[in-house]
């Protein structure tokens, strides 16, 4: 039976900690999920009350909850050290507003545990998804994956959907790759994937807009940019392919 580390960045998320983890534990404890599993919340350096509440359910649910704090903001870092860091057979993650619908986790991590896969994201964009969100950010979602898709040929659909697992294997090689710490990561992360011949699958998601996100619309679209314009020229999953990958 393949092993999970569902993860859950968070930063100053004192108040949806205690609302989520609880719907997120009753889930993975059910028969519709048949994996070994632990959730490991990546407290990427908050300073509100989030290490507390961090530590007080790490304490109420031994063994299923563990937390950790991470002196450096950015959920990429994150994402990178506690990823790096696992034991588990797949490492995963999703964010702590549960916006993407937790009964599609069990295809997601069934996509690498039983057909192969080396990446699965959830997808918003893939036919069968689910969307409730405003018409603005459809269109910015649409049009950055469109431009993805001009400038390097990938075929995954969605790249920032805060709902991904990649194996263990797949993980070691393709994150010390990764330059990005922030929201950029995804997308380096499944660009850098696909170039180096992993199997990358959409998994179609119901997903709900957070009208409390943290994002920065502008800031996280210029970056965004940046990124693309760096891995366009710099290309570096050349000579850094796995063959086992493309078998």
């Amino acid at each position: 039976m393949a092993s999970v580390e569902v993860v859950v960045p968070v930063y100053n998320e004192e108040r949806a900690l205690p609302e989520s983890m609880p719907t997120l534990l009753d889930f993975l404890s059910s028969e519709v999920f048949p994996y070994e599993w632990r959730i490991l919340i990546a407290d990427n350096a908050s300073i509100d009350n989030t290490p507390e509440v961090g530590g007080r359910l790490e304490e109420r649910y031994p063994g299923q909850i563990k937390y950790v704090r991470i002196e450096r903001k950015g959920r990429g870092f994150a994402l990178k050290q506690v990823w790096l860091d696992s034991p588990m057979d797949i490492v995963s993650y999703m964010d702590v507003d549960l916006s993407t619908g937790i009964d599609d986790f069990p295809a997601l991590i069934g996509a690498i545990a039983n057909d192969g896969y080396d990446v699965a994201i959830g997808s918003r964009l893939a036919k069968g998804a689910r969307v409730t969100r405003s018409l603005k950010r459809r269109v910015l979602t649409l049009g950055y994956n469109s431009m993805i898709k001009g400038m390097f040929f990938t075929r995954f659909s969605d790249a920032q959907c805060g709902f991904k697992a990649v194996s263990r294997q797949a993980a070691q090689r393709i994150i010390p790759l990764i330059e990005d710490n922030n929201w950029f990561f995804d997308t380096e992360l499944l660009i850098l994937a696909e170039k180096m011949g992993y199997r990358v699958k959409d998994v179609p998601v119901e997903w709900i807009e957070d009208t409390d996100t943290r994002v920065k619309i502008a800031s996280t679209v210029s970056e965004d940019i940046r990124g693309l314009i760096r891995l366009r020229l710099g290309r570096p999953w050349r000579q850094k392919s796995d063959p086992a990958a493309t078998e």
